[in-house]
């Protein structure tokens, strides 16, 4: 299905702000770096990669001779950075699009409400935990690893789960390394352009309400799994081909081990029902969370 060849322009993408405009470009490429292909910026990462679930979609690139091409940034924000990857095997049409989110170390990771999202995530030794509890630059490089495993996790789990009850969307998690997630492009593999965030989305009646029919599937899903996105809201939801995409999940929160988990998952249903209901759906959105806190075990 996702076979084609992707132009090698530049390719514009926007942020939060929907106004924004960024193009990414590559350092130099130092002449005496070893064993680089010759063509291409780098070869593949998988090999050595923690991998994604079974049964593999089959436009990924798994490969020992595919490449990686850096095409440009696709949003910059707080917690990391995302950027579109073109993994090929050159002279062939075996093409995948990736979008790569590279946290930032500990030194410059602007991560807000930390703590919050972090109560119910503990490591096994004390010394990794002391350090996470007092931000030391030791524990902020655990802390931005946690969040790059956490978010690895939650893709692979719902991803799973949206095969099987195809209740649920995600992108399919390809693979990690460190701080850094390679995950399938959402968008159109043809030109480069994302699909658009639900925030930037304009349909008729018909189309919110099947929207917000997909979105309280999701959410129920989530509920089910006992976790809750944390930080759900129309701009972290895309829409493509008009399946509603969950993405940004770094911050999953597990509702039965936090004791916030309740509030959370109130959160999650408050800003979403808050957008639809502003754009003239009616939506009940205490009957949602009674049904989601039941769904969940905490009622």
């Amino acid at each position: 299905m996702r076979s084609h060849e992707t132009s090698r322009r530049r390719r514009k993408f926007d942020d939060d702000d929907p106004n924004f405009l960024k193009r990414g470009r590559l350092e130099p490429r130092l002449a005496e770096e070893p064993d680089l292909p010759e063509t291409g910026d780098n070869w593949s990462s998988w090999d050595g990669a923690l991998h994604g679930p079974d049964p593999r979609p089959d436009w990924v690139r798994t490969e020992h001779a595919a490449v990686d091409d850096e095409l440009g940034m696709l949003k910059t924000g707080k917690e990391a950075d995302v950027f579109l990857v073109r993994r090929h095997i050159p002279g062939t049409d075996k093409v995948s699009l990736l979008a790569a989110k590279r946290y930032r170390d500990g030194d410059h990771r602007l991560f807000h409400r930390d703590a919050g999202y972090l109560e119910g995530r503990r490591v096994r030794r004390s010394r990794e935990n002391r350090a996470m509890t007092n931000r030391s630059s030791f524990g902020k490089q655990m802390i931005a690893g946690q969040w790059a495993v956490a978010e690895f996790g939650a893709l692979s789990r719902l991803w799973q789960i949206g095969q099987a009850s195809g209740l649920v969307r995600v992108p399919y998690p390809v693979q990690l390394i460190g701080t850094e997630l390679m995950m399938e492009f959402v968008g159109d593999w043809d030109t480069g352009e994302a699909a658009p965030r639900l925030a930037q989305v304009r349909t008729d009646p018909d189309g919110l309400a099947d929207l917000w029919q997909q979105m309280t599937d999701a959410l129920s899903v989530l509920a089910r799994a006992q976790v809750a996105h944390g930080d759900l809201s129309p701009y972290n939801t895309l829409v493509h081909d008009g399946a509603l995409v969950l993405i940004d999940l770094p911050q999953i929160v597990d509702v039965v081990a936090n004791p916030q988990g309740a509030d959370f998952i109130a959160r999650d249903v408050r800003n979403v029902a808050g957008w639809f209901t502003q754009r003239g759906l009616q939506v009940d959105a205490d009957d949602l969370l009674d049904r989601l806190l039941h769904e969940a075990g905490l009622r």
